[in-house]
């Protein structure tokens, strides 16, 4: 399966001015993601879509190919991340360069391994689903069994639709989360079905111990703790 590997990093952060190329444990934010993807045994190519010169520098100093410089329209706050594959496939697809599947790395969710970056893509090729992403288990608490939505006439209702309520804890469904750190999609998903997601998704749980989602100053305060106490060396 030949993958094509994605670090999306536009320019022009509010919560963390500069996030993508500010210093992290003495090495800018995406070198992390960069020296782990650089080894991966699974990803064909990897390259850097940005729209930011002085991010664009700095990923060719860590060896990550710059084929282009994404459009400003896609480099937006309100940008999705779809249309931001897709300009990579399409750009590929003109020199007639194909992917059987894309691998999306996001800066912000820093702390893999290569060991769990390639078990990951191993479980998707294994699984032979649409797509693959990390997660984080719910919180019981927090579980959609257990969670309420506001109904039109402003009293509530069980999220999920049942009419009784799931009593004990232990009854409860293992929930998860999306955490940001690995995406995969085939391609024939993302072109075809305009999805990152598909039809059917298997999944990798990523460490507690690792998750961080950088999006404010705080995030990045949590992100130096968990190099500090060496989960990430």
């Amino acid at each position: 399966m030949k993958i094509l590997g994605i670090i999306p990093a536009r320019g022009g952060s509010k919560g963390v001015p500069r996030k993508n190329i500010k210093l992290l444990g003495g090495k800018p934010l995406i070198a992390y993601t960069a020296e782990v993807a650089l080894k991966s045994k699974f990803i064909d190519t990897l390259i850097l879509s940005s729209e930011n010169e002085e991010i664009i520098e700095v990923a060719k100093s860590l060896n990550i190919e710059v084929p282009f410089k994404r459009p400003t329209n896609l480099a937006l706050d309100a940008s999705p991340t779809l249309p931001v594959i897709l300009h990579a496939l399409e750009f590929y697809k003109n020199q007639n360069i194909y992917f059987d599947a894309v691998c999306l790395l996001q800066t912000t969710s820093p702390f893999r391994t290569v060991m769990f970056l390639d078990k990951a893509v191993q479980t998707f090729i294994e699984k032979d689903t649409d797509s693959l992403f990390s997660v984080q288990q719910v919180p019981h608490e927090y579980n959609p069994h257990w969670v309420f939505e506001e109904k039109g006439d402003k009293t509530l209702q069980i999220a999920t639709g049942e009419k009784k309520i799931i009593t004990r804890r232990q009854d409860l469904p293992k929930a998860f989360h999306r955490d940001g750190s690995i995406y995969v999609t085939k391609t024939n998903v993302l072109l075809e079905q305009k999805s990152l997601f598909g039809n059917s998704i298997s999944y990798i749980e990523s460490p507690k111990e690792w998750y961080v989602n950088i999006d404010t100053l705080n995030d990045w305060e949590k992100a130096e703790k968990i190099i500090k106490n060496n989960f990430i060396t």
